[in-house]
């Protein structure tokens, strides 16, 4: 009876169900912004792709976690088929032959670009002239306000500051409204100093990355900066957990963080307040500005010819425009495909209903740059040094411009730099 079902299935042309034929492992990081993401993007492209089962692996809590995670199941053989990665981090895989390259599967560039991979987007994932990722999300550092907090303290949205000494001191204002509000906090990490750096005009390193350049007048300016937040706007040393807690709890004025939380907020802050979203201060000719790149690309690791054809569709339908468009929609990171910014019958709507989703995503339209990856084996380690660096500045009160001068040599010996 099973082979003449068939034959008369065949025949009639019904539509018999797909099999799936091919299983794909997908690693990714930061599960409380990208969860219901990556559960939605599997369930689409499996709509789509009834041949291929995508099975998510269990998240790590950070992009520099989760290469770390690749790394030891690179040792023990077990790795992902593809990989989402902080956008600093995919050449840490490349250096070590993880990542694949892809101009194979991209073909004819031209159609390639058609369908939203315009050259600068696809410079996110290029080392060499070759294409090792995607990028998948997109982010800048913004200032999240309370207005409440702000009125409170005697200032208002419309005249709010516009650049640094004026934002410290409205942070001071707010602090000094109760022992339960702080005025100000930045978490103490590589991204956020590059940020901060960019809107000074500087750049990590040099070009052809061959030296550290965060130890001049913008790197020590930044540095100064973010002491000030801790002497003078009250900020605090809590963990970035906490920080993301009590600013939708109303009890932390303003907060800079990455674009991409900005759901998350709107709905712990309920109708206690309204999030506001303002750009980061420009401090420098805007034509030297750039403010680093932040969120995503992905990365192919599979390497058995049947899987990578499974992992490239897979990689196109999340980089595309329906997949884009599902990833701004449930995570607040930009879109990294230039047909969702182009067609407006994409976003529209989701602007029109997000009106604070505009900022960020104006802000990388006018500045992006990109995340700086500190080339090497030991790039990851780096971002710690950095971290380690400015929270001796923020909490143990050292010095700022000194600070920064001793992390680059720091840094110099590291990667093998001359000094």
């Amino acid at each position: 009876m099973k082979p003449m079902f068939l034959a008369t299935a065949l025949a009639a042309g019904l539509a018999l169900p797909a099999m799936a034929e091919t299983t794909i492992r997908v690693h990714y990081a930061i599960p409380t912004i990208w969860a219901d993401a990556q559960t939605k993007l599997a369930d689409a492209f499996m709509a789509a792709n009834p041949d291929v089962t995508v099975v998510i692996d269990g998240p790590a809590e950070s992009y520099e976690d989760g290469v770390q995670a690749i790394l030891r199941d690179s040792v023990a053989g077990n790795l992902p088929d593809v990989a989402f990665v902080g956008l600093n981090l995919w050449r840490v895989l490349q250096a070590r032959d993880l990542a694949q390259p892809l101009d194979g599967f991209i073909g004819d560039a031209a159609a390639f670009e058609a369908e939203g991979y315009t050259p600068a987007l696809r410079s996110l994932g290029q080392f060499d002239g070759v294409q090792y990722a995607l990028g998948t999300s997109a982010s800048t550092l913004v200032m999240y306000v309370n207005p409440a907090l702000v009125e409170q303290a005697g200032g208002s949205m419309e005249a709010f500051p516009t650049d640094w000494d004026g934002v410290i001191s409205l942070a001071a204002k707010i602090d000094a409204l109760s022992p339960t509000v702080d005025g100000i906090w930045v978490q103490r990490h590589d991204w956020r100093f590059q940020s901060l750096l960019g809107s000074f005009g500087g750049r990590p390193m040099t070009p052809d990355e061959s030296d550290i350049t965060f130890d001049d007048a913008a790197g020590v300016s930044a540095a100064k900066v973010m002491a000030r937040f801790a002497t003078e706007g009250g900020m605090k040393s809590y963990s970035v957990d906490d920080a993301r807690q009590a600013f939708p709890a109303g009890t932390l004025g303003i907060m800079l963080e990455s674009s991409s939380l900005l759901n998350r907020f709107i709905e712990g802050a309920g109708d206690k307040f309204d999030v506001t979203v303002k750009p980061l201060i420009v401090s420098a000719d805007p034509a030297s500005v750039y403010f680093p790149t932040g969120g995503s690309g992905i990365v192919m690791l599979a390497t058995d010819p049947a899987q990578q054809e499974a992992v490239w569709r897979y990689m196109t339908f999340v980089t595309g425009a329906e997949g884009a468009k599902l990833i701004v929609e449930n995570t607040g990171f930009a879109p990294t495909n230039a047909k969702v910014v182009n067609d407006a019958s994409y976003l529209a709507d989701f602007y029109a209903k997000n009106p604070d989703h505009k900022p960020g995503h104006e802000q990388i339209a006018a500045f992006a740059g990109p995340w700086y990856a500190y080339p090497g084996a030991e790039g990851v380690a780096v971002t710690d040094l950095i971290a380690a660096a400015l929270t001796e500045v923020t909490d143990g009160g050292a010095d700022a411009e000194a600070s920064v001068k001793d992390l680059a040599t720091t840094v110099r010996t590291r990667l093998g730099m001359k000094e």
